[in-house]
């Protein structure tokens, strides 16, 4: 009872930072819509900015295993990394359209948030930055991309690429990607892979 209490009490929270704002939202807003006494607040968070920093440590580390789902662990040819990519990207894109509370609080409502909040939603990037960049150098490790010492560029590169591209996609309202037939997670993601394999070969590359 006490984890399902603390569970919907992360799941409220979430939602009111996203609808109405971090700063905008108050302790006595999350009980009264999680339907529970302020006490039960303070029994499981010592305060908003605590709860705050730990639904975006959970996103992360739901975030980081979706990644990781695309790590290479064995060598293969042109079609096999191609595939394993989109993968990855369908995965992400997946993730992020079923978790869009937790993308506004990443990648909009974080950044207004106080110094504890804002330094969560920082390492969650950097966290994002550092498994592409484990993902890379394992391809180099398998003699599938050439070593360029560049793998902490390419990982920033990848990451702006993939969270501004994912941003635009759930959020942006002047955008052509929003959720028409001819733009599915499928069809961005065969384009998405394009720019990221053949960037990431360049004229280095294996192939």
């Amino acid at each position: 009872m006490r984890n399902d209490t603390r569970e919907l009490l992360l799941e409220v929270a979430l939602e009111l930072f996203a609808t109405k704002g971090y700063h905008a939202t108050k302790v006595s807003n999350i009980v009264k819509q999680a339907g529970v006494a302020q006490g039960t607040f303070y029994w499981h968070f010592q305060s908003k900015s605590e709860i705050a920093v730990t639904i975006m440590e959970d996103g992360k580390a739901k975030l980081l295993d979706v990644i990781r789902e695309g790590y290479r662990r064995d060598i293969g040819n042109v079609s096999d990394m191609l595939q394993s990519s989109k993968n990855l990207v369908q995965h992400l894109f997946t993730y992020a359209n079923h978790n869009r509370y937790l993308m506004i609080l990443l990648f909009q409502k974080g950044h207004g948030g106080d110094e504890p909040l804002r330094k969560a939603v920082s390492e969650t990037i950097m966290a994002i930055e550092a498994e592409f960049a484990n993902n890379i150098q394992r391809a180099i490790d398998l003699n599938m991309l050439a070593n360029r010492d560049s793998v902490d560029l390419q990982a920033q590169i990848l990451t702006s690429f993939f969270t501004g591209i994912l941003s635009r996609w759930l959020f942006g309202p002047l955008n052509k990607l929003d959720h028409t037939p001819n733009t599915s997670i499928d069809d961005i993601a065969e384009e998405i892979v394009r720019y990221e394999f053949f960037g990431l070969i360049g004229s280095g590359g294996k192939i």
